[in-house]
């Protein structure tokens, strides 16, 4: 099979489990989608020391949007345990930075969809992404929206010297068994879900 074409195949498989995932955590019911979010602030708050020391850390969560796991929860415990948080904003289709978000800082509009800290906040980098994603397996293998976002984020900041932890934000039912893994793929160290934290040998 020529590159291409195997390219094109790879694409074409990533672009169905992403449906398929997403179809399956759109299915959930809001009040389903909270509960589990709840387990998984539970689960992070409990689990994540083990993995980074918190205080002082700058980690990057994110606000919902559409059916994803709501994070709020997790970051407001995440903030009482010292940690620095920010968020990521979508600057253009190709571009995100993360600004720093302290707890009398007000959000905004960022575009896209989404809310965050407005231009004045600082730019940061991240020490740990807590990142959303649309489909999983068990290796650590991510699939995410399609747009490139965090793979270039994270192409950044290691260009920088700087190796953030990454860890997969998902609901269980996301789960797959293999997603397809390229060499510019950056694997996950750990996923949390409802279920608890995994972390991934890699």
């Amino acid at each position: 099979m020529l590159n291409n074409e195997k390219d094109e195949t790879l694409s074409n498989l990533k672009s169905q489990l992403r449906q398929d995932s997403l179809a399956r955590r759109d299915a959930l019911s809001p009040a389903l989608r909270q509960e589990l979010s709840l387990a998984i602030a539970r689960h992070g708050s409990e689990r994540l020391p083990e993995i980074a020391s918190l205080a002082g850390m700058m980690v990057s969560g994110f606000l919902p949007i559409r059916s994803e796991v709501d994070l709020r929860p997790l970051m407001a415990q995440l903030r009482h345990a010292q940690a620095r948080l920010c968020l990521p904003v979508v600057l253009d289709r190709q571009t995100i930075c993360f600004r720093e978000w302290r707890a009398d800082v007000a959000l905004t509009d960022t575009g896209f969809g989404t809310s965050g800290p407005g231009p004045d906040a600082p730019v940061v980098d991240p020490d740990l992404l807590l990142m959303p994603l649309a489909a999983f397996d068990r290796n650590g293998n991510r699939i995410g929206y399609g747009a490139g976002h965090y793979d270039r984020a994270i192409s950044r900041l290691r260009d920088k010297g700087r190796i953030p932890v990454l860890i997969g934000i998902a609901f269980s039912c996301q789960e797959v068994a293999e997603v397809p893994f390229e060499p510019h793929d950056v694997p996950l160290q750990a996923i949390l879900t409802e279920h608890g934290l995994r972390t991934v040998d890699i």
